[in-house]
This record gives C-alpha cells, sequence and structure tokens, in this order.
C-alpha cells in the first residue's frame, strides 16, 4: 500500500487543492468547457464547486481525471486506468 501512496499523484491532494490548481491554470470558462456543470458555468466560485463536488461523485471522478491529465499528461492514461480498477 505505501508503494502504491508514492506512485498516485493525488496522494494528499485534496479536492480544494484540484480546483483552485485547475482555476488558475484553465480558467473557469475552460474549466466549464471541460466539465459542463453549473457550478462552473454560473457565477462560479471554489467554494460553491467545492460543495457541488463533494455531494456529486461523478463529477467529482472527472475533475480528478481532468486534474491528472493536465498536471501529469504522460502518466494520466496509466493512473486513470488503475484508478478505476480499484
Amino acid at each position: 500500500m505505501p508503494d502504491e501512496a508514492v506512485e498516485d499523484p493525488l496522494h494528499g491532494v485534496t479536492l480544494k487543492m484540484m480546483v483552485e490548481g485547475l482555476h488558475e491554470r484553465l480558467g473557469w470558462a475552460a474549466l466549464a468547457a471541460k466539465i459542463p456543470v453549473k457550478c462552473f458555468e454560473n457565477e462560479p466560485s471554489v467554494g460553491s464547486s467545492l460543495k457541488f463536488l463533494r455531494k456529486t461523485p461523478w463529477a467529482r471522478e472527472k475533475v480528478e481525471l481532468l486534474y491528472l491529465y493536465t498536471f501529469y499528461p504522460k502518466r494520466a492514461g496509466e493512473l486513470a486506468k488503475r484508478r478505476r480498477d480499484r
């Protein structure tokens, strides 16, 4: 288990850190284009996004995958497959 944690780039990364990082890198408009949910489209904020994502597992999964593909593009496919197989 410890080896998996070291290899998983999401280990220790909170949902807030993911949303803030994606917002900083992409901006709200691009984030809404990639994941079309109201919390990114209408008056977006980190707080409203977190509230929605914590209640909506499918949207959270999309944010996690987008985070992987944005910040770890060379390993994203492998990491996404490994997460699905758990």
